[in-house]
C-alpha cells in the first residue's frame, strides 16, 4: 500500500479539535499500521502548513508553530482544512489560490467545520451535497446557493471533496478517511487505539 501524504492548514483562530483530531487520526492510522506490517512503508505521512512562516494561535490561544509555509508546502494526497474563525482565510488571496492549485493535483480535499467557507470560498466547494457546524449552515447555504447544506450529517463526502460538520465530527470524518484510503478494519482499529466512539451514518 502506497504512502499517503496529508496536509493539514493551520492558521490563526484555527479550532484547535479542527486540526488536532485528523492529525490524531493519521497518524494513530499510521501507527497501528506498522504494528501490522513492520516492514511496510508508512500508511500516512502528517504535515501542517500555515499561510505564512512562523507560529500560529488557534481559536482558545494554543500556539502551534507549522512544518511548513505555503511556498514550502509539500504536495498532498490529501489537503485538509480545519474550521475556526475563518475570516481572515476566506478574504486571504494568496492562500486561497494556493489552495485552489493543491486541490488540482489532491486525491480527496477536505474540511472540517467551517472550513467549508474556506473551500468555498477558494472554487473548490462549488456545488453538491455538504455539511458544516449546525451553526453556521444557514450561512454557508445563503453565502453560496448552489452547495446543498445538510447539517444533520456527520460528514458528507462526493468523492474528491468531503466535508464535516463541528468540531468533533472532523474526527468521525477522518476515520471515514482512513477507512477509504486503507480499509474498515483499520479506521475500526484506529478508533478504538484511540478510545473514541466513532460515529458512523
Amino acid at each position: 500500500m502506497p504512502t499517503h501524504r496529508i496536509t493539514i492548514l493551520a492558521f490563526d483562530g484555527m479550532e484547535v479539535l479542527d486540526f488536532a483530531g485528523p492529525f490524531e487520526v493519521f497518524t494513530t492510522a499510521s501507527r497501528v499500521h506498522a504494528r501490522r506490517l513492520p516492514d511496510a512503508p508508512p500508511l500516512f505521512t502528517v504535515a501542517s502548513v500555515a499561510p505564512r512562516p512562523g507560529p500560529v494561535r488557534a481559536r482558545a490561544g494554543l500556539a502551534m508553530l507549522p512544518d511548513h509555509a505555503l511556498d514550502g508546502a509539500p504536495a498532498a494526497d490529501l489537503l485538509l482544512v480545519p474550521g475556526g474563525v475563518v475570516d481572515a482565510c476566506v478574504r486571504d488571496a494568496s492562500l486561497l489560490g494556493w489552495i485552489a492549485r493543491a486541490h488540482a493535483d489532491t486525491r480527496i480535499t477536505a474540511s472540517v467545520c467551517t472550513g467549508a467557507f474556506v473551500l468555498a470560498a477558494a472554487g473548490v466547494l462549488v456545488d453538491g451535497p455538504v455539511t458544516t457546524h449546525w451553526e453556521d449552515a444557514d450561512a454557508l447555504q445563503a453565502a453560496y446557493p448552489a452547495l446543498q447544506v445538510d447539517a444533520s450529517q456527520r460528514w458528507v463526502d462526493q468523492g474528491r471533496l468531503v466535508t464535516s460538520a463541528g468540531i468533533s465530527a472532523g474526527i468521525d470524518m477522518s476515520l471515514h478517511l482512513v477507512a477509504r484510503l486503507a480499509d474498515a478494519a483499520l479506521a475500526a482499529a484506529t478508533a478504538r487505539q484511540m478510545d473514541y466512539p466513532w460515529a458512523q451514518p
